[in-house]
């Protein structure tokens, strides 16, 4: 039952023969963008609730509750990247604060950009709904944070981890 299981790639797989070893094997090949889905989705989540928190139940202006939930999200994202998706460890309290900076920094890079400013021009411009509006930044946001966390915030040793 101690069997190793072995990395598999998407083109090593018979649809026709896959099993729990199979989806293992494809986890372990892609695990780190399988975990930033995953936990990039549960940030998605949580930026969500809390902006129908702030802007449905509370009554704050959307685009200010849009703010309020990207600062949510970003505090939910770093800790779960760090943890769970990069396995960054950082030795000293300065590379864990160069590293919090570098993740918080491109967090307002993508904030500013798709979170807060495309979505006020879907909402405040061109008056499309901020439900879907706010689901199509997520999107963006998701895409943009992976490649900044992926090749400038949690690189080890100045390299980009494979």
């Amino acid at each position: 039952m101690n069997e190793e299981i072995e990395k598999v790639t998407l083109k090593d797989i018979n649809l026709k023969n896959i099993n729990w070893k199979t989806i293992k094997g494809l986890y372990l090949n892609y695990k780190e963008i399988v975990n930033y889905l995953v936990f990039g989705g549960l940030t998605t989540i949580v930026n969500f609730v809390a902006y129908c928190i702030f802007a449905r139940l509370i009554g704050i202006d959307e685009v200010i509750s849009s703010g309020i939930a990207w600062i949510c999200g970003v505090i939910f994202a770093y800790v779960t990247n760090k943890i769970f998706v990069f396995d960054s460890k950082t030795e000293t309290k300065k590379d864990l604060i160069k590293e919090c900076v570098s993740f918080v920094l491109a967090r307002v890079v993508s904030g500013i950009t798709c979170d807060v400013g495309t979505f006020a021009l879907m909402v405040k411009v061109f008056k499309i709904n901020d439900i879907l509006s706010k689901i199509v930044t997520q999107v963006m946001v998701v895409i943009v944070n992976y490649v900044f966390s992926k090749f400038v915030v949690f690189r080890k040793n100045g390299k980009v981890e494979k």
